[in-house]
This record gives structure tokens, sequence and C-alpha cells, in this order.
């Protein structure tokens, strides 16, 4: 990609992933997170919270399974109490105000997904939730089965969500996403992890919940129809967030395109370890093999004749194609044949 247009997507992607998590102006009415047991969608709800509070958007969180609300949550729903008529009359008189901004977070959609007369009812209960004022992100456990009835012809649960959502954001794990795409480069089989080992006994997989970010994988929308995908990098935010929640200190901007960190552009490359913790910055592997090669070893390799090289020799190239062969004490030489 030329340098002009990395940097048009570089500038477009970030302004837009900015604009996502903002939930400013209606980017995205209903933003579906998908996580699982590898990187869960925490520390991405944390950063939503964070940036309402910063554009002063009241913030309506649905408490599923969630037991220690966030800080900076303006309101708070303890949904798991409540049936679904008793969750709309409550989040009716929250979102009585068409003026107020606000952003409506479930932690999971899963507990509706286990209700045979709630499931049907999915897509037309999200849908009176949202408003020109009022924008949806609702997490979606991938790892947590789900009942569906084999013999229906309707959509899977997922397949549904997908469709009505407008942005789809999927969370990985760095460290995962580092040893796929050294993997890659080195012509091996992408690493698997978790349940899609699919070993016994192995739930969850090393490196899973990365604590230094999230990987956000984006799949946003446009109302012509066309996707925009890109990769993202959100680190994790400490001390300093909550100073923004408290007006302490200034909003910091973290996110990056994966492409830009650090880690991701090393990866793959001769003496990264994924498992150390000072990788990416000029460490050797711990290992009992070096993939590199010594001075010598390179000199060695070429000065090898490869047999091949004899028909470059002067006099083989004329010749047509001449055919080298040594017969060996099992060939059975006809002279008759020879001679054709």
């Amino acid at each position: 990609m030329a340098p002009a247009q990395l940097q048009h997507r570089r500038t477009h992607n970030l302004l837009l992933i900015k604009k996502l998590l903002d939930c400013r102006d209606n980017a995205s009415p209903f933003t579906l997170v998908i996580d699982s047991l590898a990187q869960g969608a925490r520390h991405l709800l944390r950063e939503v919270i964070v940036r309402g509070k910063k554009s002063k958007t009241r913030t309506i969180y649905l408490s599923f399974e969630t037991l220690k609300i966030p800080t900076g949550v303006d309101v708070s729903v303890p949904a798991h109490s409540l049936d679904v008529q008793g969750l709309q009359r409550e989040l009716s008189r929250h979102l009585k105000d068409p003026q107020q901004r606000s952003i409506l977070i479930f932690d999971s959609l899963n507990i509706f997904l286990h209700y045979p007369s709630v499931s049907p009812e999915l897509p037309s209960i999200l849908s009176s939730l949202i408003s020109p004022s009022t924008s949806l992100v609702a997490v979606y456990h991938s790892d947590v089965p789900v009942p569906h009835d084999a013999t229906s012809y309707s959509p899977s649960s997922l397949t549904l969500l997908k469709y009505l959502a407008t942005t789809i954001i999927t969370t990985h794990s760095l460290t995962h996403v580092l040893a796929a795409k050294q993997a890659r480069q080195r012509s091996l089989a992408e690493p698997v992890f978790g349940l899609a080992e699919e070993k016994e006994g192995i739930i969850v997989g090393l490196g899973s919940n990365d604590r230094r970010g999230t990987v956000i994988e984006m799949e946003y929308r446009r109302k012509s129809g066309r996707a925009v995908h890109e990769l993202f990098f959100l680190p994790r935010r400490r001390s300093k967030a909550t100073d923004s929640l408290q007006g302490k200190g200034a909003f910091i901007e973290n996110i990056m395109l994966l492409d830009d960190h650090p880690r991701y552009k090393v990866a793959g490359a001769e003496g990264f370890d994924l498992t150390s913790p000072g990788a990416g910055e000029g460490e050797g592997i711990d290992s009992t093999f070096n993939l590199g090669l010594t001075e010598r070893q390179r000199r060695d390799r070429e000065g090898v004749v490869l047999p091949y090289f004899d028909a470059q020799n002067e006099g083989g190239v004329g010749e047509g194609g001449r055919i080298l062969y040594e017969m060996g004490v099992e060939d059975d030489f006809d002279e008759e044949e020879d001679e054709i």
C-alpha cells in the first residue's frame, strides 16, 4: 500500500473507531460486541463508559451478570431480577427525556436467548430501545452455548444479531494475535487456544485476557451497505482513566491501529518470543535451537554445487537438453531400445 493511501486509511479508520466508541451523532445505533473466554469485553465497556462521561452522555448499565458496577455509570438497572415487561418499563422511565443523549449497555444478551418465549421477540425488543438520542451497546458471549431448534429454518441467534447490528466488534487477545502472525510468517499452522483446542479439561488458553489491552476487530456497515473492516489495539487504562472520570486530569486518546503496535510489527521475526515480557525490544529467544545462520554457515551453503548446475556448464546448454543418467545393477539394458 502506498504511503499516502496508508496514511489516509490510518486517519479515516482512527476517526471512525473514536466516533463509534464515543457514540457520537448516533454513528452506530446498535453495536454488537462479541467476546469470548480468550478476551472478555469488560475492558471495552470500560472504555465506552469513560468516553461517555467525557462527552457528557448518560450511561445506563443493564446488569445481567455483573456484580460490581463499573465506575462512571450514571444509572444501573438490575436486569437479572426483572422480566421483559418490567425491564421495558424501567428503561422507558430513564429514557423519557428525548433531548438527553444516552448509551444503553447490555453486559450480556445470552440470558434473553435461553428463554424460548423471549428469543423470537429479541429483535423487536432491541429495536424499541433505539432512538436518535439513544445508542445500544450489547455483549454476546460466543463461548456460551445457546439452545437452538435444529429442525427450525430460522437462523441462529448470533446470525440474527449480526444482521441487526450496524457495527460488529470482536475482541481478541493480543498474545494470541501475535502468535498467529508469527505462525503465518513462518508458513506454519496458526495455533488455537481454549475450547478451540478440543482437548479435555482445557477451557481457557495461555495468554487469554491479556492485561496490556484488547485487540478490536471492527466491522462497520455504512448506509450504502459497504462494510469497513479494521483491526485496532486498545490499551488498558489505569489511574488516569479514573482521574478523567472525576475531572482531575485530561482525557488521553490511546487507541491505535494494530499495524502500528510495536510488538505486532516485529511478530514472526527471528529471535522473537511471544512469552517473554520484553518481547519486541531486541531480546533473543530462549530456545534450544537458533533459526539464524552464522557467517561461516552462510558461506558453506553458498558453496554447495547442486546437481542441476552441471547442465549449465560449457557444452551442456547447447546440446539440446542432455540427460545425465547412471545405470544401476537393477537396470535391464536393452540394445534395441537403446538404438531407437
